[in-house]
């Protein structure tokens, strides 16, 4: 009896939740974990953009280097306008259980729906994120009184430019540059990146919740094997779209148009190793979060049972 009741993990489902309460709880979660992530985000960013090794040695150097010069505000240039990737994520949640529901009906395996799920849930999200994350890696690649990137933003006199006058100024840069299409540059890298994470990130997680709980004894609690095989899932994942994350960040930031080109120019400069740059920054950023998702998800959905339903189940 208990052994079977242990393997088999209930996954709750879109209707058993409050929907209201969801999404409130969601965005406060999800507002922590930027704001305690987003230093490395950035420096992934600027790690995966930079010439070799020039400017930092690697994702601790960059740490110190840009608190030294650029203070905490270095760490959170772009912050507010990648706020707005929140919205994104809300769609990748709906859109992630509205197909769950949907591909049920033809297919009820699990890996499946996930696949199918993850997919579409990135495809949607992509095409909100993406504008968002070109504009906020410009403003990620400000440095003090120079840029990293292909747009620089014009301080006027020393005065303090208000909060979004820079984002309106690369916005602008980015318009006249390219024209609308700038702000989709690196969708296709973008998709080629997130659409295999999501997708492979789902089944990896399932995969490493069983392997666990099949070592682990029947008493372990289920949220703690969740919360290893997430980020166990988030670096298998991290590790192999890395090479498609890095030239997606070239793509955005240098403006080059072919994959690739990108690609090749990439490895040829700094050979095969240059497809892992950003990938420690990217896992770090990658574990608290996905910690944080994972069992603030189940703990979530939990919470935000439809009361009828909290008594009905033991979950």
């Amino acid at each position: 009896g208990v052994m079977e009741d242990k393997r088999n993990i209930p996954i709750i489902e879109w209707e058993h939740l409050d929907k209201r309460k969801f999404y409130v709880f969601g965005i406060c979660m999800t507002m922590m974990i930027r704001v305690s992530v987003y230093p490395f985000t950035l420096i992934r960013t600027r790690l995966q953009v930079q010439k070799g090794k020039s400017l930092y040695k690697g994702t601790f150097d960059a740490f110190v280097k840009i608190l030294r010069t650029e203070g905490t505000v270095g760490l959170y240039r772009g912050f507010l306008v990648n706020t707005f990737t929140l919205i994104s994520g809300q769609c990748y949640v709906t859109t992630y259980e509205l197909t769950r529901k949907y591909v049920s009906r033809y297919n009820n395996n699990n890996a499946v729906k996930s696949l199918v799920a993850g997919g579409s849930a990135s495809l949607v999200a992509q095409s909100i994120t993406v504008p968002i994350d070109v504009i906020s890696q410009h403003l990620m690649m400000q440095r003090k009184g120079e840029s990293m990137g292909r747009f620089k933003v014009q301080n006027q006199d020393g005065k303090r430019v208000l909060v979004f006058g820079q984002t309106k100024d690369i916005i602008v840069q980015i318009f006249k540059a390219d024209g609308f299409r700038g702000f989709y540059r690196g969708y296709v890298a973008s998709l080629l990146t997130y659409i295999p994470n999501s997708a492979v990130w789902w089944p990896f997680y399932h995969f490493y919740a069983e392997q666990l709980s099949s070592l682990t004894p029947k008493d372990c609690p289920h949220l703690l094997l969740q919360a290893i095989s997430g980020p166990l899932a988030a670096a298998t994942a991290s590790t192999l779209t890395n090479p498609m994350d890095v030239v997606r960040a070239r793509v955005q930031v240098e403006g080059k148009s072919s994959i690739i080109l990108t690609f090749k120019q990439l490895v040829a400069e700094e050979g095969p190793w240059g497809l892992t740059k950003g990938l420690s920054a990217r896992i770090i950023s990658a574990t608290p979060s996905t910690i944080v998702i994972v069992v603030g998800y189940e703990t979530l959905k939990k919470l935000s049972l439809r009361p009828e339903l909290v008594d009905s189940r033991h979950w």
